[in-house]
């Protein structure tokens, strides 16, 4: 791990692999170590920049509520403070709001675009299913149980029966390294300030000129694969992709097929 100062705060990031910039955008409460099980398979074609968004990681936690914008000001500082100028930007759920923020904010920064299991906000997005967000809000059982439970209802049906090492080792990371509850609620911040009409990215989408791939899990119950064709119908272009037997968190339940997927897309195959 190696830290920089960008935007005026300690940002954490790491660097692997060789070959064109691929930077990656982790979602709402999660470190770099959200990409860790796909990581080695890009860094064989790429250089892959990951890092921890203000809030969470080893990345400082200014008091929030964060925004898009910000954090999309937070990556181009820290790719600036890096050397690094035209990139493919990666940015899964709320580092997909991120991502669009960046992409319309520097666009001359992006070369390739690739929003996952993420939306633009707004009132006409597909939120959250009833049943994943009764069990992602229930505070009525231990944290660990609410912590295996979260993972399972966010995971394509079968993921604990087919990968039970997986879900051990997350939850024994998320022991080791528990969420920060300023820095997570700081974060939130990011999707609760898209959710007018006026601040949302629908009508601001067709601005972006960048190759973009919108990716999703067949059976993510947390942004549900609607989303592709809303997203897909607001950018030019836009390639689409759909994971079978993945939910929310297909970098840890089909890490394989999507290093696939993502290095086909980037590599204009």
């Amino acid at each position: 791990m190696a830290s920089i100062i960008a935007n005026g705060i300690t940002i954490a990031y790491e660097i692997e692999g060789n070959g064109p910039p691929l930077v990656l955008v982790a979602g709402l409460g999660y470190s770099r170590w959200m990409w860790h099980k796909m990581v080695p398979g890009l860094a064989q074609n790429f250089q892959v920049i990951s890092y921890d968004n203000r809030g969470v990681g080893e990345s400082d936690k200014p008091a929030g509520p964060y925004n898009a914008q910000l954090l999309a000001e937070d990556l181009a500082c820290l790719l600036e403070e890096l050397g690094v100028g035209e990139t493919a930007v990666f940015g899964h759920s709320m580092g997909g709001f991120v991502a669009q923020a960046f992409a319309l904010a520097y666009p001359e920064k992006v070369s390739k675009l690739i929003l996952s299991a993420t939306n633009f906000g707004g009132p006409r997005h597909v939120p959250v299913t009833q049943e994943a967000l009764a069990v992602l809000m229930d505070t009525s059982s231990d944290p660990l149980t609410r912590l295996r439970n979260g993972i399972l209802i966010s995971c394509a049906e079968g993921f604990a029966e087919r990968q039970p090492a997986i879900v051990d080792e997350w939850l024994a990371y998320r022991a080791e390294h528990p969420i920060d509850p300023a820095g997570y609620q700081a974060q939130m911040g990011v999707g609760l300030s898209l959710m007018s009409e006026a601040a949302c990215f629908e009508h601001k989408l067709s601005a972006i000129t960048a190759p973009t791939l919108i990716l999703s899990g067949a059976e993510d119950k947390v942004v549900p694969p609607a989303n592709v064709d809303l997203l897909a119908q607001t950018i030019p272009h836009a390639e689409t992709a759909i994971i079978d037997q993945a939910g929310h968190f297909f970098p840890f339940e089909q890490p394989e097929t999507a290093v696939t997927i993502v290095t086909k897309f980037l590599q204009g195959e």
